[in-house]
C-alpha cells in the first residue's frame, strides 16, 4: 500500500513507532508507505535518549530525499512558563525545544510539534488576570521556539486531551505559529473536531488522527486503529479535509505495525467513500 497513489491533496504520515527499532529503520519502513514520519523523541534524565545524532540525522535525511518522505518532529518537553522573563533567561523547556530543533534542522520539517503546558490554569475558577499573565508568558516563549526554527509557522501548537477544545487559541492568535489539531484527543474527550478544525483551518499545518477505544475501563484508551472508528465518524473529518483541499501533512498518530496497517486500511476506504460521492 502506497498512499501516493491515492493522489491526495494532503501528506499522509505515521509515526517513528511503527516497528521496534530505531529512527531510520523506521523511516525506512515507511518510505514505501506514507510522506511523513512524525519523529515521537524522548529524553529521560539520567535514563534513556532517542534523540538523533548527526550521522542519525544525515541518513533520515538521505532517505527522505530519495524517497519522498518528509518529516514533522515532536518536540520532548511540553512548553511551560517560567517566572524569570524571556528571552533573557530561557526556561527549561525552551532550551529542550531549541535543542531538538537544532538537531532536526538538517531535515527541514514540515513542522516542529509543541504542547501548551497549562495543567495550572485550565481550571475553572482560575482568576482571570493570572490566565492573561500565563498566555502572554506562553506567547512570549513560542514566539521564541518559533524564531529557533527559522519561521513561527514552522512551529505547530497541538491541543491535549483534557482541555478545552480551544484553549490554546488565545496564545496562538498573539503570535505567528501555526496549529496542529489532534483528532484523537477530541474524540477522547468527546467534542466534535470539525468545529475544531475549522476554527484552526487558516493555520492548519498538521492533523493527529487515531483512533479510540469506547472501553471506558482501559488505561489508555487513545492512540489506536483507526478500525475503531465508525466509518461516519471518520468521513467526517477527512471528507472535510478533502473537500477543503488541505494540503499540510495528516499523521496516523499510532504505534506498532497491527494498527499501522488496519488505519491505513481504514483511511483509504473513508477517502474512496469521498471519491465515490
Amino acid at each position: 500500500m502506497n498512499v501516493r497513489n491515492w493522489r491526495l491533496p494532503f501528506r499522509v504520515g505515521a509515526t517513528s513507532y511503527i516497528i521496534d527499532d530505531d529512527l531510520v529503520a523506521n523511516a525506512r519502513f515507511l518510505a514505501p508507505h506514507v510522506q511523513d514520519m512524525q519523529l515521537v523523541l524522548f529524553d529521560l534524565p539520567g535514563g534513556p535518549s532517542n534523540l538523533p545524532d548527526v550521522a542519525s540525522v544525515a541518513r533520515l535525511a538521505e532517505i527522505g530525499l530519495h524517497s519522498d518522505l518528509s518529516y514533522t518532529v515532536h518536540l520532548v518537553d511540553d512548553l511551560a512558563s517560567s517566572e524569570t522573563p524571556l528571552p533573557a533567561a530561557p526556561a527549561p523547556t525552551l532550551r529542550s525545544a531549541q535543542d531538538v530543533i537544532a538537531r532536526t534542522q538538517a531535515l527541514t520539517p514540515w513542522a516542529w510539534i509543541g504542547h501548551l503546558d497549562g495543567r495550572n490554569v485550565r481550571t475553572q475558577g482560575y482568576p482571570a488576570d493570572a490566565l492573561e499573565v500565563w498566555r502572554e508568558q506562553m506567547a512570549t516563549l513560542i514566539t521564541c521556539v518559533g524564531q529557533a526554527a527559522g519561521h513561527q509557522a514552522r512551529l505547530a501548537i497541538e491541543n491535549l486531551e483534557g482541555y478545552p477544545p480551544a484553549f490554546v487559541m488565545p496564545v496562538v492568535a498573539a503570535t505567528a505559529v501555526s496549529r496542529c489539531v489532534d483528532v484523537g484527543h477530541l474524540w477522547l474527550d468527546e467534542h466534535d473536531p470539525v468545529e475544531s478544525l475549522l476554527t484552526a483551518w487558516p493555520r492548519l499545518r498538521v492533523v493527529h488522527l487515531h483512533g479510540v477505544s469506547d472501553d471506558a475501563a482501559e488505561a489508555h484508551r487513545d492512540h489506536r486503529s483507526l478500525a475503531l472508528t465508525p466509518p461516519a465518524q471518520l468521513d467526517r473529518v477527512v471528507h472535510l479535509l478533502l473537500a477543503r483541499r488541505y494540503t499540510g501533512v495528516l499523521t496516523l498518530e499510532i504505534f506498532g505495525e497491527a494498527d499501522f496497517w488496519s488505519s491505513l486500511a481504514a483511511l483509504e476506504a473513508s477517502v474512496r467513500r469521498y471519491q465515490e460521492m
